[in-house]
């Protein structure tokens, strides 16, 4: 009895001494905001919040193409051949920019227009979009992350709001049993029911990813409460692709989590293994999931993939990042490029190799299949490996079919792409906005990591599905298409206040409990 109540009041020691810890956290970071002199992240969103208030009327006007930007949402317009982009963010390598334009980009006409309507969603990026036909066109939009311009301070939204295209008029829809706030979670519309999956909450102190379902009913605009049944559960994961299949079916599939290896040492995961959920066949708001061993093509290992679904029934992907450990403190990313399909249907993927015409192609050459497709039989990579990658990089990567966190492989992966970058179709680039119009799909900006850089992008293309011959290039891309700066000063002033807050708690850790 003696041993029990002594753990017991271990326990108790432990949670003061986290709370003291992220006390302690909290203190220096609002030290280094102050002599920063940014404001509280809360107080800011309130700010735009009344901003966006203050607009009394609805306005569309014609404007340049939208700047460089990254986890933005593209979606293509229900009925007409036009193409919505809304918010995301840049990071010039001193501060972040967070947006909430709202752009109509009309196809026939090459041009885009820029729409301010009152009260809607304020700036924000990681968040979800998706187009609906009902009554004329509807938005809906649902969370997403603000954050402050030293990327100090993130403030993650929980809200669900809904546009008419009509009217273009945004209505925030109030609802109880929602989903908790996040961002890079993924949504997509099937069956008169929206559907919300995964994604991640970071206060810069601590982090928390997801693996829940969220049903909400366009019917009723209510949160439904489902079950979930059976024992397969896909592993928390945020940045992985989402589609609906024609028969109601929910695919998920790659994505990316952090987890803990050992103390103070978090080690990222890239997942391979994809998942259904489909509805009981008793009906009402029963749910099961059951992992997918898809044929084809095996894609590489990737998150951030841009991802959209067309009315043929398939999954188109671009890009993609994963994450590559040189060591405990080191990580680079190496960026993807590759088109894939994957047959929603037939649970098949396809790489689809776009390829220009040349006057020396035949008829029988044109009409050949530009995919790329491997055995359906080929063996299956090994559960448990640990090689490295050119000699010098060990990538961690989630194993196929596994729903555990904890029990990654590690896999060889050869570089994505040579330092060369191309001009004539899109180069490799992580959340770049993707959507399918009348048979052609359009691609819009995303990032890619150079050295120290980070590019944002606002190059545009389109292709058509139906020939997969070429690229057409509506804004070339340009490598300069934002400033890049150097903040190794700031980081000095960063370190220099961090070094006096260290001062400062070895001052201060004499009061705290050690049991």
């Amino acid at each position: 009895m003696g041993k029990k109540d002594k753990n017991k009041k271990k326990g108790k020691g432990a949670e003061k001494t986290a709370m003291k810890t992220d006390k302690k956290q909290a203190a220096k970071q609002k030290k280094m905001l102050e002599k920063l002199g940014e404001a509280d992240i809360a107080e800011t969103v309130k700010t735009l919040e009344a901003e966006e208030g203050r607009i009394k009327a609805i306005s569309e006007e014609l404007c340049p193409p939208p700047t460089p930007r990254a986890n933005f949402t593209l979606v293509s317009h229900p009925e007409k051949e036009e193409l919505i982009m809304f918010g995301g963010e840049l990071y010039n390598g001193a501060k972040v920019s967070v947006f909430n334009d709202l752009y109509f980009y009309n196809i026939p006409r090459n041009e885009w227009k820029q729409l301010k309507s009152p009260s809607g969603p304020t700036p924000r990026s990681g968040h979800q979009m998706v187009a609906v036909a009902t009554d004329g066109g509807q938005l809906w939009l649902f969370g997403g992350e603000h954050a402050s311009p030293s990327q100090l301070q993130f403030y993650h939204y929980k809200d669900l709001w809904t546009m008419s295209l009509k009217t273009r008029q945004w209505t925030k829809v109030t609802s109880p049993n929602g989903p908790s706030a996040r961002s890079g979670h993924r949504m997509v519309a099937s069956k008169k029911r929206l559907f919300i999956f995964g994604g991640f909450h970071d206060n810069n102190q601590s982090y928390h990813y997801y693996n829940d379902v969220h049903v909400f009913s366009l019917e009723s605009y209510q949160w439904l409460k489902i079950e979930i049944a059976g024992t397969i559960v896909p592993a928390v994961r945020s940045g992985c692709c989402i589609a609906a299949a024609p028969d109601g079916k929910i695919f998920i599939w790659g994505g990316y989590a952090r987890t803990s290896m050992k103390k103070d040492l978090d080690r990222g995961i890239t997942h391979t293994d994809m998942f259904s959920l489909d509805q009981d066949k008793s009906g009402g708001d029963k749910y099961k999931w059951s992992t997918v061993k898809a044929g084809g093509y095996r894609p590489k290992p990737r998150n951030s993939v841009g991802c959209t679904v067309a009315p043929n029934g398939k999954a188109y992907c671009f890009g993609g990042v994963m994450d590559v450990n040189e060591d405990d403190e080191n990580v680079q990313g190496q960026f993807g490029d590759e088109l894939l399909a994957f047959d929603l249907t037939a649970q098949s993927w396809r790489l689809l190799d776009v390829v220009a015409k040349t006057k020396s192609s035949g008829k029988k050459d044109n009409e050949k299949s530009n995919d790329v497709e491997m055995d359906e039989n080929a063996a299956e990579p090994a559960k448990s490996v640990t090689t490295t990658t050119d000699g010098i990089f060990t990538v961690t990567v989630g194993g196929p079919g596994s729903s555990q966190p904890t029990t990654p492989y590690v896999s060889a992966i050869p570089s994505l792409f040579g330092n060369a970058r191309r001009t004539d179709a899109p180069a490799p680039r992580m959340n770049p906005g993707l959507c399918v119009c009348k048979g052609n799909l359009y691609l819009f900006g995303g990032l890619y990591e150079e050295d120290e850089k980070q590019h944002t992008l606002n190059d545009f293309y389109a292709l058509d599905l139906h020939k997969l011959e070429q690229w057409k290039v509506i804004i070339a891309s340009n490598q300069k298409a934002h400033d890049w700066i150097d903040d190794s000063e700031s980081s000095s002033s960063d370190e220099e206040c961090s070094s006096n807050d260290d001062d400062d708690d070895d001052d201060d850790s004499s009061g705290m409990d050690t049991d």
